[in-house]
């Protein structure tokens, strides 16, 4: 008896779920993020001091307006960026319009996950496939629909999927540096 209810709530709870799927395949889509355009790249004084990718003239680069959805265990890109004063981040942050040693635990968001300044102070936690996890804060924007000029040190826009995280998040995760990128998840803190 309790084999055959355990079943008939299982059909009952999955073949709707299955039907509403192939009724309605484009739902697959809403969890996406596609690009929103394109800029054309220009050269120009570019830091390389963390591996940078620099701008090509007339290259063409990928613009995103948004990024995948945060859940619990959202997949990012971590990337290493200097915000300090001199360094690859290009200027000041933009939610304090202030410089940060790389001592200091802070990241910048793709665009999207940014959400037009509604991260800037607040805290959140990286996990490395190795197991560790560190917190930060969010104090910038990786810029995903501008770059290749001088505010954004002649580096291209961002990906939609970018954490950009100071040398002390690296160390705090115990990843190496010249590794440049590594998968991580991350979520609120």
């Amino acid at each position: 008896m309790a084999t055959t209810y355990a079943l008939l709530l299982l059909l009952t709870t999955t073949l709707p779920l299955i039907a509403l799927a192939t009724t309605f395949p484009h739902r697959a889509l809403l969890q996406t993020c596609q690009s929103s355009g394109s800029i054309s790249g220009e050269s120009g004084s570019c830091s390389t001091e963390n591996d940078s990718e620099c701008c090509e003239d007339g290259r063409r680069y990928r613009t995103f307006a948004c990024s995948p959805r945060v859940t619990g265990t959202t997949r990012a890109s971590l990337t290493l960026n200097s915000f300090a004063d001199g360094g690859d981040g290009g200027g000041a942050s933009s939610c304090d319009e202030k410089f940060h040693p790389d001592s200091q635990m802070v990241v910048a968001l793709s665009t999207g996950w940014f959400s037009r300044r509604r991260r800037c102070g607040k805290r959140i936690i990286i996990r490395a496939a190795n197991g560790k996890t560190a917190t930060a804060t969010v104090v910038d924007e990786c810029d995903s629909m501008h770059g290749c000029d001088d505010e954004h040190n002649f580096e291209p826009p961002c990906a939609n999927n970018i954490v950009d995280g100071s040398p002390a998040v690296w160390k705090a995760l115990g990843l190496d540096t010249d590794d440049g990128v590594v998968p991580v998840t991350w979520s609120d803190a």
